[in-house]
């Protein structure tokens, strides 16, 4: 390991993710990236998904960490609580990405290189930069759909991002605080778009790297009715609330 390497910490939140969370432990364990942590966020999974990451944590100490969480409340609290412990314990840099294999590990040193090399306050994985794909697997009305959630969130909140909605990030530290990370009010995937919003209002860089957006192979979505209608929501919410510079 570099010494003087930042610190880098995965921030994963599961709920029932006990077939994908070896494979991306591995995925990311194979990657020529120094100092680069695991923290897997379970919310109480009743698959055992908790205790095989516990089981990974014995298997790598130091670099696997888990954090037990009772109260399953929704992605946005299960990633605050993650990012917050990955603070806490000197991380330079927060990564974000979903349990579920969609979030190819590969591009992650692409990523970080943009964000050593760069003024950005964050880079995003990006499905709809020149370069980028979603699954061949998705329906034509799930592409549609999710080209409207970005052009909608784009033009009442102004972000000028290609993937306003992408959940695949890696974050300066410093950008984290910067944002008041424990007082953001969103769930669910719109959490995502409070954070590009607030990174915006602050004046900070948000960039984009290209990456192909796979479909889950095993596990269900956890996509439900009440997480779009709030994701509909917030950006009005948003927009209205004042917020902070």
């Amino acid at each position: 390991m570099a010494v003087d390497a930042p610190k880098v910490v995965v921030v994963v939140p599961t709920y029932n993710e006990r077939e994908n969370l070896p494979v991306l432990a591995g995925l990311l364990d194979a990657l020529p990236v120094p100092n680069l942590h695991l923290l897997v966020v379970d919310d109480a999974s009743p698959d055992g998904t908790g205790e095989i990451a516990d089981k990974l944590a014995a298997e790598h100490p130091g670099n696997v960490g888990v954090l037990h969480r009772t109260v399953k409340d929704g992605l946005g609290r299960a990633y605050i609580a993650g990012m917050t412990r990955a603070l806490d314990e000197g991380a330079d840099v927060v990564l974000q990405m979903d349990a579920d294999l969609s979030h190819p590990a590969a591009v992650i040193p692409a990523m970080l290189e943009k964000l050593a090399t760069t003024d950005a306050a964050v880079v995003l994985g990006s499905r709809y930069v020149t370069g980028g794909e979603v699954a061949a697997e998705w329906p034509w009305h799930r592409k549609a759909l999710s080209a409207w959630a970005n052009f909608y969130v784009n033009t009442i909140l102004r972000l000028h991002v290609k993937d306003a909605t992408a959940g695949f990030k890696a974050w300066r530290a410093a950008t984290l605080r910067a944002i008041d990370l424990p007082s953001i009010n969103s769930n669910g995937y719109s959490f995502q778009v409070e954070m590009n919003y607030r990174t915006v209002r602050r004046g900070m860089k948000i960039l984009e790297v290209p990456i192909r957006f796979e479909e889950r192979v095993k596990g269900a979505s956890k996509m439900s009715f009440s997480v779009q209608l709030e994701s509909a929501l917030t950006p009005w919410k948003l927009l209205f609330t004042r917020t902070p510079r």
